[in-house]
C-alpha cells in the first residue's frame, strides 16, 4: 500500500510564497485510420489532460499546489497518475516519484515485479525457465499448467511478448470460451499499448463472467484513453451489478480527484469509508481535503485515525505536524516533524519535511530559522522549485535582488507550471525598472493561474506604462 503523502503549503507575504493545428493530407490520413487517435481539443469537463475545463470547479493553485499535469496535489501516491503526463524529457526526469523509488514512473517498468516471485529463482547465474526454449503450443493444451506458466512469464519475466503469445495459443484450444484468457490476453495489449484491442478483449470477458476485475482492467484502458467521463459510467454500471463494491467507488473518486472535481471526490471517498472504514486511500485523501478547505483539526482526526490504525511513515507525521501547526497546537508540532526526519526513508521525503519546517518557521517569525530550512530542502533535493521560490523571497526581504533574481529563473525553469516564480519574477523586475521581463513573467504567471488577480492587476499597469512610453 503506497502510503499518505506529503502536504507541501505555501505562505503568503509581500510576495506569493510558493491554436490551430495545420495538418496535411497525410496527417488527416492518419488520424483517421488510427483508432487511438482521440480529439485535439477536448468538450469541457471530458479530459484528463485539460483538468481545469472541468466542471466542478477545482480548488485555486493559490491555495492547493498543483503537480505538472495541473490537477491539485492528492492525499495519496498513485503510480499511474504520478508522473502527470509530462510532455518533454526534461519535465519527465523532474516529476514526483513514488515513495520507494527514484526514477520516473513508466508505463512498462519492473514495477509490475511482484516482490514475493523472486524466492522462484533457484540457480542465481541463470534464469529459473528459459522461455526461449518452451514449446508454448504443447502447454497451451495443459490449462492449469498455462495459466501458472502465464502468471509466471507475466509477472516475473515481465516479457509481454512470449505471454501474449502462451494466452492466444491457451484461448484458441479453449475454443474462446474462457473468459480468464481473454482478461490476460487484454491485459498484454494494454501493456503494449494497443488499448482498443484490449478494450475488446476486456468487453469479450464481461459478457462471459461479470468480475470486479475486468471492469477495473477496462477502466484503465478508458482512462489511458482519456475518456473519463465513459470510465465513470462503467464504473456506475458495475455498482448497480456489485453494490457497495470499494473498488469501484474508489476508482471513480480518484477520476473525479483527477478532473478536479474535488467536491464529488470526497462524497465518493466517504461512500468508500461507509463499506470499508479502515481504507487508507480514502482516508487520507479527505483528510488532506480538509487541510487545503482550511480545516487543519478536522484533518487531523482524519490523519490520527491513520496512525491508529498502524500506519507508520514520514508522510503520516510530516502532515500530522502541518495539521498540529495550524491548528495551534504548537506542543506537538515540533515532536511531529522530528519523527518525520526520522523515518524518512530517502532524500525526497527529508526534504518535504524540511521545506514544511521552513514554513513553520515563517509562521512563527524566525526567517533565519526558515532560511536554514529551506537550504536543507535543497541540500536534500536540489529541483525543489517551491524552496528556490520561497528562498528567493526571503533573499529579497534583505534586498539581495541580484540572488532573488538567479532564484527565481532556477525555480521557473524546474517548474514551469508554478504560477508564484513567475510572478514574483515579474514583481522583482517591476521594482528595477526592468518592465519588458516584468511583462513576459506576467503572461507566464496569468498562464499557469488565469484567476491570479495579483498578476491582472500587474499586467494591467504594464499595459498603462507601455501605452504611455
Amino acid at each position: 500500500i503506497q502510503a499518505a503523502w506529503s502536504l507541501k503549503t505555501r505562505a503568503l507575504t509581500e510576495m506569493v510564497y510558493v491554436d490551430e493545428i495545420d495538418l496535411d493530407q497525410e496527417g488527416i490520413a492518419e488520424m483517421i485510420l488510427d483508432e487511438n487517435a482521440i480529439a485535439q481539443v477536448a468538450r469541457p469537463g471530458t479530459s484528463l489532460k485539460l483538468p481545469g475545463t472541468s466542471q466542478g470547479g477545482g480548488p485555486s493553485p493559490a491555495v492547493r499546489p498543483v503537480t505538472q499535469s495541473g490537477r491539485p496535489i492528492t492525499g495519496f501516491v498513485r503510480p499511474s497518475t504520478a508522473s502527470g503526463r509530462p510532455s518533454t524529457v526534461e519535465q519527465a526526469m523532474r516529476t514526483p516519484r513514488t515513495a520507494l523509488t527514484a526514477r520516473p514512473i513508466t508505463s512498462a517498468s519492473g514495477g509490475y515485479v511482484r516482490l514475493g516471485t523472486a524466492s522462484m529463482l533457484t540457480n542465481p547465474d541463470g534464469p529459473f525457465i528459459n522461455l526461449s526454449r518452451l514449446n508454448f503450443a504443447k502447454y497451451a493444451q495443459k490449462p492449469k499448467l498455462a495459466k501458472a506458466l502465464f502468471e509466471y512469464i507475466f509477472h516475473h519475466e515481465n516479457d509481454v511478448k512470449n505471454a501474449l503469445e502462451l494466452a492466444a495459443l491457451a484461448t484458441e484450444h479453449a475454443q474462446f470460451k474462457d473468459w480468464w484468457w481473454k482478461v490476460q490476453i487484454g491485459k498484454c495489449y494494454y501493456r503494449l499499448g494497443l488499448y482498443r484491442e484490449a478494450e475488446k478483449q476486456f468487453k469479450s470477458a464481461l459478457k462471459q463472467q461479470d468480475m470486479v476485475d475486468t471492469i477495473l482492467y477496462l477502466a484503465k484502458v478508458y482512462v489511458r484513453l482519456d475518456q473519463p467521463v465513459t470510465a465513470l459510467n462503467l464504473f456506475k454500471q458495475g455498482l448497480d451489478r456489485f453494490p457497495g463494491e470499494v473498488t469501484l467507488t474508489c476508482g471513480i473518486a480518484r477520476i473525479y480527484e483527477e478532473m478536479n472535481n474535488i467536491s464529488s471526490a470526497a462524497e465518493y471517498y466517504k461512500d468508500v469509508l461507509k463499506q470499508d472504514n479502515t481504507h487508507v486511500e480514502a482516508i487520507a485523501c479527505i483528510g488532506s481535503n480538509h487541510f487545503y478547505s482550511d480545516q487543519p483539526e478536522i484533518a487531523l482526526r482524519f490523519y490520527r485515525r491513520l496512525l491508529q490504525m498502524g500506519v507508520y511513515n514520514c508522510q503520516l507525521f510530516n502532515n500530522l505536524g502541518l495539521c498540529c501547526f495550524y491548528a495551534q497546537q504548537y506542543d506537538m508540532t515540533l515532536s511531529s516533524f522530528e519523527r518525520a526526519l526520522f523515518l524518512a526513508e530517502n532524500e525526497e521525503e527529508t526534504a518535504d519535511v524540511w521545506y514544511n519546517l521552513g514554513h513553520v518557521a515563517v509562521g512563527i517569525g524566525d526567517l533565519n530559522l526558515a532560511y536554514q530550512c529551506f537550504k536543507l530542502t535543497l541540500v536534500n533535493n536540489n529541483d525543489y522549485a517551491e524552496a528556490y521560490n520561497n528562498l528567493a523571497v526571503l533573499e529579497m526581504r534583505k534586498g539581495h535582488i541580484e540572488q532573488a533574481r538567479a532564484l527565481l529563473q532556477t525555480a521557473s525553469s524546474l517548474a514551469p507550471h508554478l504560477y508564484e516564480p513567475h510572478f514574483n519574477f515579474a514583481i522583482l523586475s517591476e521594482k528595477v525598472g526592468d518592465l519588458q521581463r516584468s511583462y513576459t513573467a506576467a503572461q507566464k504567471s496569468e498562464e499557469a493561474f488565469p484567476g491570479h488577480v495579483d498578476t491582472q492587476q500587474l499586467i494591467k499597469q504594464l499595459k498603462e506604462h507601455f501605452a504611455m512610453l
